[in-house]
């Protein structure tokens, strides 16, 4: 991005967004809102002149999820928004395979991404070859795949699914057995929940996969904290926590529970953007930060936007093909147990 690009700063911007820093809290440290501001500004304008809407992950950083982002939330919801946007453009702040998604679900809209290289472990651990193979060494058993892969993975399922909705899409194939991709941890916790056999792949979360049950040991036994886990996490994590769930049903959970003190095992960005929700309770560490999440920046989303560029194109056959797996996950909804 050149200097000459680089939005300009003026006072009036503190007063002009004053609610969406309060909103913010102390996500953001108040000696980079001079940095973040005219970049979030000229956004803001950008999305008007562009018809635009910016759906941001919950692993976003505050400054984009509370900055810009008109939709917010888990891959389900972000899911379930593409299916129904009217808007003609969508930026995606998130990792690739969410914006495939994104496209599969709104053919006829622009879907843009700030970033292309914003991958993802699961996604690169499993190709529709493999999906092939396993199905050719189960013969009979239903595919479902994890919304964290790609769309030609996608294209070989029978279903998709998400941390929010995993063991009711599984049981809901009315199969004996059942091949779940691609990962090992959310899988052995959904066969823990089920009586279907799962034939479960090798794949791995890079954030979640790095937690052990000696942190949450430390965590509770040093903070005298709750601890919530995403079940990306290893099953010793799983075990030791005292709520299991998706995103969206951690933000339930704490809705119901209030506990004093907190520890969100998944991504760091997830306990920053959920201390403006949730004031009276304090998070402390363990996380991790997803360094493909941190790709997507303001400068980049201001890009994106001003020149439309990196739009998604999936050909239209695995588009077709995707689809259906999707919408037979969206047919599910949302049953995470909170």
């Amino acid at each position: 991005m050149s200097a000459a690009a680089r939005p300009a700063w003026s006072p009036d911007l503190m007063e002009r967004h004053a609610e969406m820093m309060a909103r913010a809290g102390e996500g953001v440290p108040c000696l980079e809102w001079p940095f973040h501001l005219p970049w979030i500004d000229a956004i803001q304008q950008l999305k008007r002149e562009r018809g635009a809407v910016i759906m941001a992950h919950s692993y976003q950083s505050p400054e984009i999820f509370h900055g810009v982002a008109d939709i917010t939330g888990d891959s389900l919801a972000l899911a379930q928004a593409a299916a129904q946007v009217d808007a003609g453009v969508i930026v995606l702040c998130g990792v690739h395979f969410m914006a495939e998604t994104a496209k599969i679900l709104a053919p006829d809209r622009t879907v843009l991404i700030p970033d292309p290289e914003a991958g993802c472990s699961l996604a690169s651990a499993i190709t529709a070859d493999d999906v092939r193979s396993l199905r050719a060494l189960h013969p009979g058993a239903p595919v479902v795949t994890y919304v964290n892969t790609t769309a030609a993975v996608k294209a070989e399922s029978d279903a998709c699914c998400t941390s929010a909705n995993a063991l009711q899409v599984v049981e809901s194939m009315g199969a004996d057995k059942v091949i779940f991709l691609p990962d090992q941890f959310l899988g052995r916790h959904v066969a823990s929940m089920t009586n279907v056999e799962l034939v479960l792949w090798n794949g791995r979360c890079e954030v979640h996969e790095q937690f052990t049950g000696q942190q949450v040991r430390h965590v509770r036994e040093r903070f005298d904290a709750r601890v919530v886990a995403h079940p990306e996490c290893p099953p010793e994590v799983l075990e030791e926590a005292d709520f299991v769930g998706s995103t969206t049903a951690m933000g339930s959970w704490l809705e119901r529970e209030r506990p004093a003190r907190v520890a969100l095992i998944t991504e760091c960005s997830m306990g920053d953007n959920m201390r403006t929700r949730f004031p009276d309770i304090e998070f402390v560490k363990p996380c991790n930060l997803c360094p493909h999440m941190k790709r997507i920046t303001l400068p980049k989303i201001f890009d994106c936007l001003r020149e439309l560029r990196h739009p998604v194109e999936i050909d239209d056959g695995t588009s077709v093909r995707a689809r259906a797996a999707l919408e037979r996950m969206l047919a599910v909804g949302r049953r995470d147990r909170v």
